[in-house]
């Protein structure tokens, strides 16, 4: 059974408007592994992972702010880094690039084991 039947129709016109290959982020959008993994614990592994290299690269949250595109505050840096806040898969993406790291980068995290 293919991943798309797991993937409503308006994330993957989501996914398409923004250019993102579905096959490309599969891996990562596959959460059929993830039944031991609360939704918090992964949103804090995930933002301690953008805190880590934004402070690896020297940057405030405001610098990091401040360099991803489009309108993005402080705070939503904050609420992120901190786990408090689902970002989405193009927010990511952004942040990622404001990092000049790939988007692996940040969401490879290892999954406990079943």
């Amino acid at each position: 059974m293919g991943l798309d039947c797991f993937l409503d129709s308006s994330l993957l016109t989501q996914l398409a408007i923004y250019g993102i290959k579905l096959n490309k982020y599969k891996p990562f959008l596959d959460l059929s592994n993830m039944a031991r993994m609360e939704k918090s614990d992964l949103l804090k592994i995930i933002g301690k992972r953008i805190q880590e290299i934004r402070e690896s690269k020297g940057l405030t949250q405001v610098d990091l702010a401040g360099k991803i595109r489009g309108e993005f505050d402080t705070t939503n840096v904050s609420r992120i880094e901190s786990g408090r806040t689902n970002p989405t898969l193009f927010t990511l993406y952004k942040i990622a690039e404001a990092l000049e790291v790939s988007l692996t980068e940040i969401i490879n995290i290892e999954f406990p084991e079943k």
